[in-house]
């Protein structure tokens, strides 16, 4: 295939590039912002003079928050949560995605059940039903509240499934003839052939535990269960610092409710940036792979 370089093509790669840019940017300065934040003194956030770069370096807000209990506990909480929770996604995912991919003559009641799950997107029992289910299951305050009611995300559902209906059928038909059953063929030939999309769906599922609040606040009844998320939700909205003013008033001179929330922030979206790169080329791959048909 020979590469175009008229003057159009390269005018639209030039434009592109300029608007994948400063997109890119719109998404990075404002995390360069917190982080700059994070590590100026409280003079400098408050008199607004910390733009990109820190104003009178100091980690004494990372020092501080590094001590707190409840922000240690939060992390914990998060970290249980995602754990679990991937676990039981990815679990649930691969269980269901299966047999819907199989054909109506494999499995007769297939289309009964692509609608009953794909009815879950459109329409949802609301606030008050799902609170109700969660309450009367006896999970209430536990870490299965904030797992159990999203246990099935059924958009990774779909995905999951058309990823299998588009693997050759010759390589069921062939395990079947060796005599592995559906459980063999699903763990032992699908699964392994998927990597790339599982990898792509337990990022999504890990985002989405990591950055979840609002399931906290209402299901846990002590703040001490508070994921990260639910946590600083409420440091930021409350921003109380009475506790550090009555604990060190020389800290006090170089922390704020600005500096002390952002370093908070941060490493809250620390562990997200730490694991992306990893599973970044499982996710284009899976993006390649999902688009592009041979």
């Amino acid at each position: 295939m020979v590469e175009d370089r008229s003057w159009g093509r390269r005018l639209f790669m030039a434009v592109n590039l300029l608007f994948l840019g400063a997109l890119a940017l719109m998404c990075i300065l404002p995390l360069v912002h917190v982080l700059a934040i994070s590590f100026s003194s409280n003079t400098a956030a408050s008199a607004g003079l910390v733009k990109l770069w820190p104003v009178d370096f100091n980690t004494k807000s990372y020092e501080y928050v590094l001590r707190q209990d409840a922000f240690l506990r939060s992390l914990l909480v998060s970290v249980k949560r995602v754990v679990l929770g991937t676990a039981v996604n990815m679990v649930l995912i691969v269980l269901t995605a299966y047999p819907l991919s199989k054909e109506v003559q494999a499995f007769r009641m297939r289309t009964i059940y692509v609608w009953l799950f794909f009815l879950t997107i459109l329409f949802g029992g609301g606030l008050v039903p799902t609170y109700m289910v969660v309450q009367q299951t006896g999970i209430m305050n536990t870490i299965w509240a904030l797992i159990l009611p999203g246990a099935v995300p059924v958009f990774s559902v779909v995905l999951l499934l058309n990823f299998f209906r588009g693997l050759p059928k010759e390589l069921e038909e062939a395990s079947l003839i060796d005599g592995a059953g559906q459980f063999t063929i699903m763990w032992r030939v699908f699964v392994p052939l998927s990597t790339p999309a599982l990898a792509t769906l337990s990022l999504f599922s890990i985002v989405g535990h990591w950055n979840a609040w609002f399931d906290g606040l209402i299901y846990m009844h002590t703040p001490d269960r508070y994921p990260l998320q639910s946590y600083l939700q409420t440091v930021i909205i409350q921003q109380d610092l009475q506790q550090l003013s009555m604990t060190d008033d020389n800290l006090l001179k170089l922390i704020s409710d600005r500096t002390f929330s952002a370093a908070q922030i941060f490493l809250g979206a620390l562990p997200i940036l730490l694991v992306y790169p990893f599973l970044q080329k499982y996710f284009m791959k899976g993006i390649v792979l999902g688009s592009v048909k041979g």
